[in-house]
């Protein structure tokens, strides 16, 4: 298997959007796309596989010493070996990648957050760095467009963060701030042990409108020379909005299942956002 078959295998494995993100873009941008998500993805399975938390740490420690060896052109890793190619084609930075490691390593360090400046946080380091990476390598001529990246990178992790409370609870992880729950009257441990109710759904609807301000704010920040070139983030947007609205119209029973498009629907949306963009 190339580095590039690899790097697709693993960031669509799980029936990421991906796939229909990319579908339309030239071949080069999509190969750099599918090796960022699978750097992203890599460093994810470290903290959500590892039970021992110093293992985590001493892997993602390999993880920044490999992202060196990228810069230094002498690569080891198949996700590393299929960015290299596009280091001086497009402005994919080693800062990136580290924050994008900084925000997992903050999953080591706490499973629970104060409140949504604290979240805020976290967002911007495991998907706002990644989002801005991925505006760079789809281009852009006005730099205002980064700032629609990072909005839209914590649109979409927010949108995630609701989609998987349940799953997160599993992992006795809570994403949703403690202060809102205080807030809302729902216990933390009703979060663990899966238990709906209509403060729970109440609270959900606040997390949902939080998500939509941000999609907002990067639709508000995208110049429009450079809405064609973004098109592929525009469609994760689309396919990440019509997510939400089907969780809200399923009353946010996030808790006990996860919320997904067909991929019939996906397709649709992707096609009618570049299209129409």
């Amino acid at each position: 298997m190339n580095p590039d078959e690899y790097c697709r295998q693993k960031a669509v494995a799980s029936g990421s959007s991906l796939h229909y993100a990319t579908l339309f873009l030239v071949p080069a941008r999509r190969h750099a796309i599918m090796a960022l998500a699978a750097f992203c993805r890599e460093v994810e399975d470290v903290v959500n596989e590892c039970s021992d938390a110093q293992v985590a740490r001493t892997k993602l420690a390999w993880w920044r010493v490999e992202i060196e060896q990228l810069f230094d052109r002498r690569p080891n890793h198949p996700v590393t070996s299929a960015l290299r190619p596009f280091l001086d084609e497009f402005p994919i930075k080693a800062e990136q990648l580290h924050q994008i490691i900084d925000g997992r390593e903050m999953d080591l360090a706490q499973t629970r957050h104060l409140d949504f400046a604290g979240l805020a946080r976290y967002c911007n380091q495991v998907a706002g760095a990644a989002a801005i990476a991925a505006t760079g390598i789809l281009g852009y001529r006005n730099p205002r467009t980064l700032e629609y990246g990072a909005n839209l990178g914590t649109a979409v992790q927010l949108t995630r963060i609701i989609r998987d409370v349940g799953a997160d609870a599993r992992r006795n992880r809570i994403y949703l701030p403690m202060d809102e729950l205080k807030q809302f009257d729902v216990p933390a441990a009703d979060i663990l042990q899966t238990k709906h109710s209509s403060n729970f759904a109440k609270l959900m609807a606040f997390q949902a409108r939080r998500a939509d301000t941000f999609h907002d704010a990067a639709l508000k920040c995208l110049p429009q020379e450079d809405s064609r070139a973004q098109r592929a983030g525009l469609i994760m947007a689309a396919i990440c909005r019509a997510t939400l609205g089907e969780i809200e119209r399923d009353g946010f029973h996030v808790l006990t299942h996860r919320t997904s498009l067909t991929p019939l629907r996906k397709l649709w949306l992707a096609w009618k956002t570049w299209i129409s963009t």
